[in-house]
């Protein structure tokens, strides 16, 4: 057992430093995204748009993606191709400046295809070995190694902004996106060594899922509808780094450091909130939540640089607990045979509020920055009440496994 233990932590460490290399291409390149179609000559609402047209595709396309690994369990070689598809559409935003901003939005929309790809897969093999050490610990474990790479790409973009930024702004963003074909490189290499020391992952996991019963219960639909209110209030980064330019509240090569500074929140989180879930279960959803929420009015109602900058503290709490403790929660309900179809209705339950949430926020923007932070904080203080049916369905369950063994 504890051999399998150890074995299940090197796999997550390994799997960790492949998405911290994938997070340094995408995060690196989302970070800049906002203003870089803004100097293609797109508009907040084409900004908000495709930002969410991507999640929603990158999403919504896991439910079919999600059954087909369940049906197939062929978990690696769709991990693998999704990545793949997933990693070139980066690079090629390098060629923007001479074929405009139509195509560089047809590129980040292909981007999250390929994330559609192999999320459901990836997560899948990832839970099998979270199974085996704590679920929350796990996928925090993960969520931290990846947050390296989240915070390493933007910075890489600020040099990359810093020294060539004077010359010509559309070069200096074209060459950034180009530099992040290395990292890009080196993910896929480094996917194939994890399939090739660990075939079978879902060997790590050997009981089953306590609180299933015929996989889905009642409490993952509440859990599911309280994420879509969640997601449908919680802003994309690119809109809230279109605002920050577009008001001059900070100096464009700025706007990646504030992404890190995000990104290292995030790691934090997903470490504090990942432990915290493995005690106190569904709290640990509500009370970060709660906190996260308070984004939207120090970044856009208030033109000062401090209360920006806690604004997207807030917003790195939220995006740490939502990649970590909402993938938990998905691994406490569901049963490892249904985990695959799970993980792709709850990302394209996810992905649809966020897609809608982003357009009508990004349609907001250009008419009333207050109806935009109104309609933000009201969504996710929607969720609470599902969060706590939730956490309520779940001590029931816990309970009858308890006193029926």
């Amino acid at each position: 057992m504890e051999d399998r233990k150890k074995a299940a932590y090197k796999f997550l460490v390994l799997m960790g430093i492949v998405s911290l290399f994938s997070d340094l291409t995408y995060e690196g390149a989302r970070s800049i995204l906002g203003p870089y179609l803004l100097l293609l000559g797109a508009s907040a609402s084409t900004v908000g748009f495709v930002s969410g047209l991507g999640e929603f595709i990158g999403y919504a396309l896991r439910l079919v993606t999600g059954y087909i690994s369940d049906k197939t369990k062929r978990y690696w070689p769709i991990t693998i191709i999704g990545y793949a598809i997933n990693l070139i559409a980066i690079p090629a935003l390098a060629l923007a400046p001479g074929l405009g901003w139509v195509y560089a939005c047809g590129l980040i929309v292909l981007e999250r295809f390929g994330k559609a790809i192999r999320s459901p897969a990836k997560t899948t093999l990832a839970s099998f070995a979270a199974s085996e050490v704590g679920a929350g610990k796990g996928f925090a474990l993960q969520e931290v190694l990846d947050q390296i790479g989240a915070f390493i790409g933007p910075l890489m973009l600020f040099i990359v902004l810093t020294v060539k930024g004077n010359d010509n702004k559309l070069s200096a963003y074209a060459l950034g996106f180009a530099i992040l074909a290395i990292p890009a490189a080196v993910t896929l290499i480094l996917l194939l060594v994890a399939r090739n020391k660990y075939p079978r992952p879902h060997e790590f996991e050997t009981t089953p899922a306590p609180v299933t019963g015929d996989g889905l219960r009642s409490a993952y639909w509440y859990y599911l509808v309280g994420i879509g209110f969640l997601a449908l209030g919680f802003a994309d980064f690119p809109l809230m780094a279109f605002h920050m330019t577009k008001t001059k509240l900070f100096p464009d090569n700025v706007v990646p450091v504030l992404y890190s500074v995000a990104m290292g929140v995030d790691a934090l989180s997903a470490l504090f909130f990942g432990r915290m879930y493995d005690r106190k279960g569904m709290t640990a959803i509500i009370i970060s939540s709660a906190i996260s929420m308070l984004f939207a009015p120090l970044v856009f109602l208030f033109r000062a640089p401090a209360l920006a900058v806690a604004g997207v503290v807030f917003w790195g709490i939220g995006m740490g607990a939502q990649e970590s403790i909402l993938k938990s929660a998905v691994t406490t309900i569901v049963s490892k045979e249904r985990r695959g179809t799970a993980f792709g209705i709850f990302n394209a339950g996810f992905g649809a509020f966020w897609f809608v949430g982003s357009w009508i926020m990004g349609l907001l923007y250009d008419r009333s920055l207050p109806l935009l932070v109104i309609f933000s904080v009201v969504s996710q203080v929607a969720s609470l009440p599902f969060f706590f049916k939730t956490r309520s369905l779940m001590r029931h369950a816990f309970e009858d496994v308890k006193v029926s063994g």
